[in-house]
């Protein structure tokens, strides 16, 4: 059965009811029925089928999920777009995974004109007027009234194509079935309690499995109403929670953080929201108490982008007793923690994760290697670092990558933020390893100042006496403006190490 049926059974019992709210606009389950309706039928026309591509590029839009559950009903894959990469970036991506349609909003198509005579063949449609591409009003006439059977797919089809971030370098293609949605969908019912009668509210980027995956789609599977927005704004997240009476939405640290400053934050009507759930990094002690000082759960998600993503979590009942803890594994879902040999550690002992179940990926794109070396003896190993406590609840202390070998010692930068990210003077803080002749690794702390506020390193590493070991503490304090980070606000660790040995070279020490 393909993922398109979700939204057709909703039909069938609530044909009028908002299954999405964009731009001041109600689209019903009805409705989305027949958007997805054509939009299969003229991507069967266009001779698409099973295993072909279609990729979308824009902002936030119905059109996007339209896309997807249209290539669900053919057995396609859809591959949505990161619209904040540069066009030589958007090029690889697409000759990676040679997609033979793509959709993309007016205000991207420049970019891809631009890099469009070195990519294979394929067709250009426009959500709106661009020169030289198809008008999508002209592609959807095409298929007009053309019937396409859900038989074309089934359950292990892949579905979606989601490329990494790519911090650990060239982005890689995650593929995932429609069974992996599905369960990741079943997982997120169960860590939200999620119902027809909520209203949730998206801000993330839908290329992310954050945004189209740990709400969005479990949503509409449930029957729910989606507030979709273009991209994430402060002020309209607040307006829209207190109009739209939002029962749940996703907000990562970064987001956090923009409405926390938010002149409205104190004083907006968040009475609706039953939880808030956050993740896709260590999240700061600090946004836990801005949320929960305002009456709200806040719940952590862990998982990856290769778990579809939802692997554990807290559920909204221990969010504060909880809060820090990356929670207990999904229904359907199992978690470890092993050491080198693939043995479980343990409790308290740190040691890789390892996540199996369906929801787990198929495997990376057009690459074998990298697959085998990720899926093995069954397991998805993370490349995260984390430990259980005696109650079976894991807690992620940081990445293997991440981790600093200095004089022998493992050092975990995520426990060296989360001190200085405390101080009312710090905007934001990394920590990362640069080579030292001496210790191996040094550690160096690369510190965001909050504005109109002045730092001194010694001040900085004041903070930590006391509070962490001593062959943990920077033997570097570095100031910038901003940290470098993904379109998820996810701090580019390997971006701040160039800026640690850029300032060793410059000289630039505590």
């Amino acid at each position: 059965m393909d993922l398109a049926r979700w939204i057709h059974a909703n039909a069938g019992f609530a044909p009028t009811k908002p299954a999405l709210r964009f731009e001041g606009q109600d689209i019903s389950y009805a409705g989305l029925a027949r958007k997805i309706d054509a939009l299969a039928g003229a991507l069967d026309a266009a001779g698409l089928g099973a295993g072909d591509r279609a990729a979308f590029l824009g902002l936030n839009n119905p059109e996007a999920l339209a896309l997807l559950f249209a290539c669900a009903r053919l057995g396609a894959l859809c591959v949505p777009l990161n619209w904040r990469l540069a066009p030589p970036e958007h090029r690889a991506t697409l000759a990676d995974c040679a997609p033979r349609l793509l959709v993309a909003e007016p205000a991207f198509a420049a970019a891809i004109d631009g890099v469009r005579a070195s990519l294979a063949p394929m067709r250009f449609v426009a959500l709106g007027a661009a020169a030289g591409w198809e008008r999508y009003e002209d592609f959807l006439a095409a298929g007009a009234g053309r019937a396409v059977p859900a038989a074309s797919a089934h359950d292990d089809s892949p579905v979606l194509i989601s490329y990494t971030s790519g911090s650990t370098g060239r982005p890689k293609g995650v593929v995932l079935s429609q069974s992996a949605l599905f369960y990741n969908a079943v997982n997120s019912t169960h860590m939200h309690d999620l119902a027809s009668t909520d209203r949730v509210l998206t801000t993330l980027p839908l290329f992310h499995v954050g945004g189209l995956n740990i709400l969005t789609l479990p949503a509409l599977h449930a029957g729910a109403t989606v507030t979709l927005h273009p991209k994430f704004d402060p002020g309209a997240t607040l307006e829209a929670i207190e109009r739209e009476r939002i029962t749940l939405t996703v907000l990562v640290p970064a987001q956090i953080a923009a409405l926390a400053a938010h002149p409205r934050w104190s004083q907006a009507d968040l009475g609706s929201l039953r939880m808030i759930t956050t993740g896709s990094q260590i999240v700061p002690p600090r946004d836990y108490e801005r949320v929960h000082a305002r009456g709200v759960p806040l719940v952590s998600v862990y998982g990856s982008t290769e778990t579809a993503p939802i692997a554990t979590y807290v559920r909204a009942a221990e969010a504060r007793r909880k809060a820090g803890s990356a929670g207990r594994a999904a229904p359907h879902c199992e978690c470890r923690v092993v050491d080198a040999a693939g043995n479980d550690v343990p409790a308290a002992a740190s040691g890789e994760i390892v996540v199996r179940g369906p929801n787990v990926m198929a495997g990376y794109w057009g690459d074998p290697a990298a697959s085998e070396a990720a899926l093995r003896d069954g397991w998805f190993h993370t490349g995260d670092v984390g430990h259980f406590d005696d109650e079976g609840w894991l807690t992620v202390d940081g990445r293997i990558k991440d981790m600093i070998i200095s004089g022998g010692e493992n050092v975990y930068p995520a426990e060296i933020e989360n001190v200085l990210a405390e101080h009312d003077a710090i905007a934001e803080v990394a920590v990362v390893g640069r080579p030292d002749e001496r210790w191996g690794e040094a550690v160096v702390a690369v510190v965001v100042p909050k504005a109109g506020r002045r730092l001194e390193a010694h001040e900085v590493l004041a903070l930590l006496e006391g509070r962490v070991a001593r062959y943990k503490h920077p033997r570097a304090v570095i100031f910038v403006d901003a940290l470098p980070r993904t379109a998820l606000g996810k701090v580019q660790k390997a971006d701040v190490r160039e800026i640690a040995m850029d300032a060793a070279r410059k000289g630039a020490m505590a």
